[in-house]
């Protein structure tokens, strides 16, 4: 793995020479402006309306691809009882919200559905994606080329994991809203690629390929360029009607008030002609974030239902897939001192434990206060927050064995293998989705 690694990083290097983002996303015009892949829409004749079923995708790689549809499948063969009759869990998911290696899983499920279980392994988790865009760097002609590694991994997407889809190929009755999340390098705002944010730079969603997407929000800054997009002008971005509101309502609230004033920022259209858009798990390695500034953005849980014009479900469940490892650090074992990677690594490992426990403290406390806005005498909302991760593996061997595998596109059969299938049992034998199976049934 180490020789791989160095053999990119090389690549990268040697493939350093100016380049320019690609640019695929079009103006939004009037025959396409009702063409929306969005909130606006979200719910729409969805499900039961008895649950909402929420799902946060973290990065990772392979692995968190691998894991997350390990979930996915467990969900599939999981059976409740709602309204008197057998429903899988799995119909009954409305969002998935995704960065990085999950956000593979989470796109490809929301074009192809059940046929992911046929096709996503072959596709994606058990290729070696990872030698491939090496290839693609270390061909001589690719150097000297004034598209980047980015836009050369994004071929490489379309034509062999999304077959060239768009937004407009998502858009499927009865299939989750899928947040693929990704973050803007110059402010640090988490990004949805959904029609609402699309048009803060006026531009159509719906003929977005969708490879584009999840290359962004995979896009490790350095070893890959950004994704850039253009912000046209010339469009009544609405958002004056919900933006100055949004911003008094989260006074004292940190995160959502940068959020807010980084939005703010692209109705500057010529400070800001483009954006460019980086690695999701910078600004959220879990994928929950998005689904809290949403929420908080519009004014609560109670509002959001208003809007959607839905009664308050009476569950309200988000399962969190969390790849994320936390391997033993060898330093400590030598007086040897550490190296620059090692240094850098351990730095941003801290940073990201830290904020990935607030971010689980806020959607703890974000559901908290949705069931108490939306609960009635007539109706209550119970909440239900799921974790999924490897820090909830009892034997101390096999959570050794997934915690040292490497953030990368490349593992094997076997640990695929395991992955898929640890993804199933950590949800299965989960106390608080027994809980909810329990609840669900017992109504």
């Amino acid at each position: 793995m180490r020789s791989r690694c160095m053999a990119f990083a090389l690549a990268c290097l040697l493939s350093a020479c100016t380049s320019y983002g690609v640019i695929k996303n079009t103006p939004v015009t009037a025959s396409t402006a009702s063409q929306t892949y969005g909130i606006k829409d979200w719910r729409k004749g969805q499900n039961s309306g008895d649950l909402l079923l929420m799902l946060a995708f973290s990065g990772g790689g392979t692995r968190a691809a691998a894991l997350s549809y390990g979930v996915l499948k467990e969900l599939r063969d999981t059976v409740v009882q709602i309204d008197g009759r057998p429903v899988r869990l799995l119909d009954e998911v409305d969002a998935i919200s995704s960065v990085s290696g999950g956000s593979f899983t989470a796109a490809y499920y929301g074009l192809h559905g059940d046929k992911t279980f046929t096709d996503f392994e072959g596709a994606f988790l058990r290729r070696n994606i990872q030698a491939s865009l090496v290839d693609l760097v270390l061909n001589p002609f690719a150097w000297f080329s004034s598209t980047g590694r980015t836009d050369r991994a994004i071929e490489f997407y379309q034509r062999n994991i999304f077959d060239g889809a768009t937004f407009a190929d998502m858009a499927v009755p009865k299939r989750p809203l899928i947040l693929i999340n990704a973050s803007d390098l110059a402010y640090g705002v988490r990004f949805s690629f959904i029609q609402e944010y699309f048009t803060l730079l006026c531009s159509d969603l719906s003929t977005f390929p969708v490879a584009r997407a999840v290359a962004a929000s995979s896009a490790v800054p350095v070893l890959f360029d950004p994704v850039v997009l253009e912000n046209y002008a010339g469009c009544d971005a609405d958002v004056g009607g919900w933006l100055q509101p949004a911003k008094q309502r989260a006074a004292g609230n940190v995160q959502l008030t940068q959020t807010l004033e980084g939005v703010e920022t692209y109705l500057d259209k010529d400070k800001r002609k483009y954006v460019h858009f980086v690695d999701g798990g910078i600004t959220d390695n879990l994928g929950l974030r998005a689904i809290l500034d949403i929420f908080d953005a519009v004014g609560g849980f109670d509002a959001v239902l208003a809007r959607l014009k839905v009664d308050p479900p009476r569950h309200v469940i988000v399962i969190s897939v969390n790849a994320a490892t936390n391997p033993e650090p060898l330093m400590d074992g030598s007086d040897k001192q550490p190296s620059l990677a090692e240094t850098v690594g351990a730095m941003n490992d801290v940073q990201l434990r830290r904020y990935s426990a607030a971010t689980l403290d806020a959607i703890r406390q974000g559901m908290a206060q949705w069931a108490q806005s939306a609960s009635t005498p007539q109706r209550s909302v119970s909440t239900h927050f799921i974790q999924v991760t490897f820090a909830d593996l009892p034997d101390t061997g096999q959570r050794k064995f997934f915690q040292a595998l490497p953030t990368s596109f490349s593992l094997s059969d076997e640990e695929v293998d395991k992955l898929i299938s640890v993804g199933g049992s950590l949800l299965r034998e989960n106390a608080q989705f027994q809980g909810l199976l329990t609840e669900l049934n017992a109504r």
